[in-house]
């Protein structure tokens, strides 16, 4: 609805005609959510971090991203050779922020987009959770005093996306980006690291794996001295194989 009004208001409008170009044809429709709806798809609006499409750190070119604000009140139909590439990324805090991508580094690289990657990162997730051995031979998973097991490892600092243990049982803790790995990765699992260390490795070595679509030069030269820490990319491939034929039917 929110699409159709912009579309049919010239593609430049206003919050308030926007609803009311919705109230006017969908009479009854929730006011809050109109509102709620609009800042959700504001490519950059500060407040679309607090909604469902906005949850995660990724680049503004879905279906959830075709708004931009001008100012306060003002919306236009965005247009990125006009307004810039907007994403949303994750803070050295683990807070997400709405920021505009200032070089080619901070834009999704064209064979993210080609479907040669997971669709989504807990799908990336899943699957290596349960081919630890595809990461490092001899990999599984962390299990605590409480039997809580790795896979989205809770701390108050964040979630650990796999929490594992080596073959000599010291831990290993898995970041994961289902496409370009943005630099703030890097703080995110060094925050983990330096967790980990404190209240379960007891003593152990603690390494880390970043595990993207692809990963920037950013990336390897924030860890090019960081021996504990191992990066990985990954590409999908799908295999087909001939269905043998059935048996024909026997006759009597």
């Amino acid at each position: 609805m929110i699409r159709d009004a912009m579309e049919a208001l010239g593609g430049k409008s206003t919050n308030v005609a926007v609803k009311d170009w919705i109230l006017k044809r969908y009479p009854g429709t929730n006011h809050s959510t109109i509102q709620c709806q609009v800042i959700a798809c504001t490519v950059n609006h500060p407040s679309r971090i607090h909604y469902p499409e906005a949850k995660k750190p990724r680049i503004a070119n879905g279906q959830y991203d075709f708004l931009f604000r001008t100012e306060r009140g003002q919306l236009e139909i965005y247009d990125p050779t006009r307004h810039g590439t907007w994403r949303i990324v994750e803070s050295e805090d683990g807070r997400l922020r709405v920021v505009q991508a200032e070089t080619e580094e901070d834009v999704v690289p064209p064979e993210a987009e080609t479907g040669n990657a997971f669709a989504a990162e807990n799908h990336l997730r899943d699957y290596l959770a349960q081919h630890l051995d595809e990461v490092e031979p001899g990999l599984h998973l962390y299990v605590d005093d409480q039997g809580t097991d790795g896979i989205e490892y809770a701390t108050p600092i964040g979630r650990i996306d796999i929490l594992a243990l080596d073959r000599k049982e010291d831990l290993v803790i898995i970041e994961l980006k289902v496409g370009r790995g943005p630099d703030s990765v890097c703080g995110q699992l060094l925050r983990y690291t330096g967790w980990v260390k404190r209240h379960l490795a007891d003593g152990k070595r603690v390494r880390g794996f970043i595990i993207a679509q692809h990963i920037s030069d950013r990336i390897r030269y924030a860890l090019a001295d960081s021996s504990d820490v191992h990066l990985r990319e990954y590409d999908l491939k799908l295999i087909l194989r001939d269905v043998p034929d059935l048996d024909p039917p026997s006759s009597r």
